[in-house]
């Protein structure tokens, strides 16, 4: 499967925006400064493909991007305090939209920071991807930004904090050293075959 020819496609800002499903979709969702868009740019190894802002809360569209088989969906960040109420609601109802119409969604890579617990946010989408059946793995970036027992030990965290979800995919990841790249390529490969 070819991760590199990729092109940007569209940026729904609205439910009536989103475009056709017409193709396997796999979703990025995460807390605002996260580390999505640098997740993204990793895997499809391009250097600004998603754009990674210096303002947390700076996406506030759906983005696809497209590649043969696929597409990649970029969801907006959530959980930044610094934006306004009815801005937290707009992306939420378009979030809802997204997973609310019949899409081909394949997997959804929930981002969560391995330095630091899973936030109310992320815990939340955690259960709603759980009650709904979505097929999900869990990525934990910023990987290079802790030694390796301190990485050790939040790996360690994070299986038995996420243990009751069953044959969840937990993966350490670093855009820094591009560790955790090809297993994350590897899994959202055998979700699209299956």
């Amino acid at each position: 499967m070819n991760f590199n020819e990729v092109s940007f496609e569209f940026a729904a800002g609205d439910v009536s925006q989103l475009p056709e499903s017409s193709l396997p979709e796999v979703v990025f969702s995460g807390k605002s400064n996260v580390g999505k868009s640098s997740l993204i740019n990793k895997l499809v190894q391009r250097k600004s493909l998603a754009r990674v802002s210096a303002t947390p809360g700076k996406t506030a569209t759906i983005n696809f991007f497209r590649l043969n088989e696929f597409r990649l969906v970029d969801f907006p960040g959530y959980g930044y305090a610094k934006v306004s109420k009815g801005e937290k609601r707009r992306w939420a109802d378009l979030v809802e939209g997204y997973f609310n119409q019949q899409r081909n969604v394949r997997l959804i890579i929930q981002i969560i920071d391995i330095r630091h617990a899973p936030s109310k946010d992320d815990l939340q989408m955690l259960e709603y991807l759980s009650h709904f059946q979505f097929p999900f793995a869990v990525v934990l970036t910023k990987l290079d930004k802790l030694n390796k027992s301190k990485a050790k030990e939040q790996i360690e965290y994070f299986n038995t904090l996420l243990s009751k979800y069953e044959d969840i995919k937990i993966i350490p990841f670093s855009s820094v050293t591009g560790e955790g790249t090809g297993e994350i390529r590897k899994t959202i490969e055998e979700y699209l075959e299956s």
